[in-house]
């Protein structure tokens, strides 16, 4: 299938690592122009460098923080002037928390404020700023990558900062799309990056098993048995992104390989 999106442009933040990492990698391979966005310079380049030597795509890279609303903006301008217009933005910078899931006593207020100040209203900094630029064009593809907490309890302001992930979405959706722009979120689950394997090498020494039963563990908490990679995320990002994605709209997609029981509809 061609995903007609040989030409486009877009933002990914979050980009220098993980599933912004392998997002930006897909784009490259179907053509897309990219702007790899975090706040890391060193890291930023020695991807944008790889990626470009393993897609043969075109990779200009911004150092901002999705925390700063100046930094927002002025990242944004920066990747409209190099690339020549905004297709496509993707936000998926947010604090890792990795395992770190405290009770009730333990959550801080930095545990609160940081989360939400980075990835709900870094998100809605984004879409806020390329969203002139869409409009001009008549055209533009938000997509926000989210969580599986959305729909799990276990950390409470990890499901809060999803959940307003996805009440982000659907508003951006209802409002910008009779300007031909569509707004969708996709939640991840476990997903296999660069961390994994420090994850699992500490998990298997906690348990006293070796690595691959921790591996296996880990799979088996979706209904595939398979830790989802990447890069398999970046798919269903790559289709969301292309204009072949016209009747989904503010709508959440789940990319964790069929986490949970519950039944959504």
């Amino acid at each position: 299938m061609d995903l007609e999106l040989k030409g486009k442009t877009a933002i990914v933040t979050g980009g220098s690592r993980g599933i912004g990492k392998a997002i930006g990698r897909e784009f490259g391979l179907e053509g897309v122009a990219v702007a790899l966005v975090s706040r890391g310079q060193e890291a930023l380049e020695e991807t944008a460098r790889e990626l470009a030597e393993e897609t043969g795509g075109k990779f200009i890279t911004i150092v901002a923080d999705t925390g700063d609303p100046e930094s927002v903006k002025a990242m944004v301008k920066e990747a409209a002037e190099k690339l020549g217009r905004i297709d496509i933005l993707v936000n998926s910078a947010a604090r890792v928390s990795g395992a770190y899931s405290p009770k009730l006593k333990d959550i801080t207020e930095d545990d609160f404020w940081g989360d939400m100040n980075v990835k709900v209203m870094g998100y809605l900094r984004c879409a806020q700023a390329v969203a002139p630029y869409m409009i001009e064009q008549g055209w533009g593809r938000i997509i926000n990558i989210s969580g599986m907490a959305a729909r799990n309890s276990g950390y409470s302001v990890g499901s809060m900062r999803n959940v307003s992930v996805t009440a982000l979405t659907k508003n951006l959706a209802d409002e910008l799309g009779p300007q031909g722009i569509n707004a969708t979120v996709v939640h991840p689950g476990m997903t296999y990056t660069e961390r994994i394997p420090g994850l699992l090498a500490d998990q298997a020494k906690a348990q006293g098993i070796t690595v691959e039963e921790a591996e296996q563990r880990m799979a088996e908490r979706n209904s595939i048995h398979k830790i989802v990679d990447a890069k398999e995320v970046a798919y269903v990002v790559a289709f969301l992104a292309s204009p072949k994605s016209i009747a989904i709209n503010g709508d959440t997609i789940a990319a964790g390989g069929g986490v949970g029981r519950a039944i959504h509809y």
